[in-house]
Order: structure tokens, then sequence, then C-alpha cells
């Protein structure tokens, strides 16, 4: 049985201090919305998940009507809890909980990014940071597990026209194993090393303090999806590289923006409005026309949430349109 602090001689009680020290420290953000049913899961497996850094949680909440804001009362009462006092998106929830943070010091080494419906596995949180170490690198992201087991295919290629037709030609994992074709990158052996990607699936991220300062706050005019793509992207034109962290692992419960024809919508059209930010009219326009394709031949096999992605991307009006909620 292990002495409690009470029992430990001064010298005892100073050398764990000092180790509490110098573990590695990590601001733990966690976006929350109506989010009562997959929080607890992930709370419960911070205890192991984060062991190994000394971490502060903050949940960033987007006007939960669920009794969200009472669960993390109650279940985590040493968190920093920031309203948005709105459907604010997941970019302004974390810009909304790093300013209630406030400068990070010397002390904080990263700041994880996560989704609710994550579920961290042991060491996750200690393997995520020791991936920052590896030179030049500012985000790392875990291998990820659906709750069936299967691994999630996370590491991304950068956004274009001929990846957009190879995946409608091929498929996304088919695609994916060819650089030029894929989008998504799918060769197995690329998840069991820290493979350099041009950007992460956004669940669950550890940014590097110096790529958090470099970057500065999130694009909210992204109000969900492309986000994560559009901080990958600048954080590689400052000069900091997205890998994988092949020790950290975690299991991904998973949204419905694949079913939702509201969510496919959304995901699709900003796709589109990233790749304008840096590309000029004709590029654009061979994006858009290779997305209206890919979509319009997913529709013609009956998918509706492509439907619904080609009426919107037909649209100038909703081109147009800020996306939101």
């Amino acid at each position: 049985m292990q002495p409690s602090a009470e029992e430990l001689p001064a010298e005892d009680l100073a050398a764990e201090d000092v180790s509490a020290r110098e573990l590695p420290g990590v601001v733990l953000v966690v976006v929350t919305w109506n989010s009562a049913d997959v929080l607890p899961g992930l709370l419960a497996s911070l205890a192991f998940g984060m062991v190994g850094l000394r971490w502060r949680l903050v949940v960033a909440d987007n006007d939960s009507a669920d009794g969200t804001a009472d669960l993390v009362r109650t279940e985590a009462p040493d968190a920093l809890s920031v309203q948005t006092g709105r459907n604010a998106g997941y970019a302004a929830a974390i810009n909304a909980a790093l300013e209630a943070v406030g400068p990070l010091d010397k002390g904080t080494d990263a700041v994880l990014v996560c989704n609710p419906d994550i579920r961290m596995e042991p060491g996750c949180g200690a393997a995520l940071v020791r991936g920052l170490e590896r030179s030049g690198t500012g985000i790392t992201a875990p291998v990820l597990f659906d709750g069936d087991g299967r691994m999630i295919r996370t590491l991304r290629r950068e956004p274009n026209p001929l990846r957009l037709l190879g995946e409608m030609v091929l498929g996304a994992h088919r695609s994916g194993r060819f650089a030029a074709l894929g989008e998504q990158v799918a060769d197995p052996h690329a998840y069991s090393g820290p493979t350099r990607a041009d950007w992460v699936a956004g669940s669950l991220m550890a940014l590097s303090r110096e790529c958090v300062e470099a970057c500065g706050p999130w694009d909210e005019s992204f109000f969900l999806y492309s986000e994560e793509t559009e901080y990958a992207l600048r954080a590689r034109s400052r000069g900091f590289a997205t890998r994988l962290a092949p020790d950290a692992v975690a299991v991904h419960l998973e949204g419905e923006a694949a079913v939702s024809p509201r969510l496919w919508t959304l995901l699709t059209v900003n796709r589109v409005r990233l790749y304008r930010r840096t590309h000029g009219a004709v590029a654009v326009a061979a994006f858009w026309s290779a997305l209206v394709l890919r979509e319009a031949s997913r529709a013609l096999l009956g998918r509706a949430s492509s439907r619904a992605a080609v009426r919107a991307l037909v649209s100038p009006a909703r081109m147009r349109a800020k996306p939101g909620p």
C-alpha cells in the first residue's frame, strides 16, 4: 500500500513535486454541443488516457440544451467550463477555450483538441505530446479506431481536382493507395510510423505551444468541417508538419456526417470555400466541377446526402452564403 502524502518524509514530498513539474504540461480542450450522452465516456477515459502529463481540462460548450454543462460541473468539477452562449461551431469554441485559458506559459507544452465522443486508450495523450518532439512537428494525431474496432484512415493529402476524380472513379480507399489520385492515405503501413500528412481528421489532435502561438486563432468562418484542414495547411505554411503519433491510440464513435444530408452538404460546400482561399478562378472552377461530378455520381447510386450536396453546389445563393448551423 502506497503511503499518503501526509506520511511521506519532506524530502520525498519535494521529489514528488519536482517529478510532477517535469511532466509535460497540457491544456485539453473538449468542444461540446448536446453531448451529455457521450461526454461521460470521454471523461472516464482520461485518468489513464492522460497519464504521464500535467493537464488541465477545458470544456467549451456551444449552448447545449441537454444538461451537458451540469454534467461537467458534477463529473469534472475541476474543469474550466467555457460557455460560448450560442451554437458557435468547432473553431469558435476552441478559440473561446484558449482565450479563457490566456497566453500559454512555458510550462504548457501542448494543446490537445478533442471531440466528446473520443475514448483515449492508456497513454494516448503522452504519446501525442512525445510525437511533437520530432523536429519541425507542430501537429500530431493518434491512430483511431471506430466503435467496432476498425481502424479509421485519418491521414489526408491536400485536396485537388485530380484527387476528387480519382475518388469518383476508384473510390476513396482504392484511390488513396496512389498519392496523385486520392486524398485519403490508404496504405496500412502509413499508420504504423510517424507518417507526415498534409492534414488529419480533427477529432483528436495535439498542437505544440509554438504552433499555437505561430498560427493564432482557428478560422471561425468554417462553422464545421474544413477548419482542421485550414489550420493544418496554415501550420505547414509556417513550417510546422502534421504527423501521425503511432503509439497514441483512441476510439472515435464518430458522427453522422456521411449519412446526414445537411452535414454532408456543409462538409462539401466548405471544401470549395477552403480551396477558393488559395487558388485562382480557373483552379477553383476545376475543383468545383470535379466535386460536382463526384457527388453526382454518388447521387445516381441513391445516396441522399450527395443529392443534397449537388443541389447546394449548383446554387449560387448557397455557395455565397456563410455556412452555419
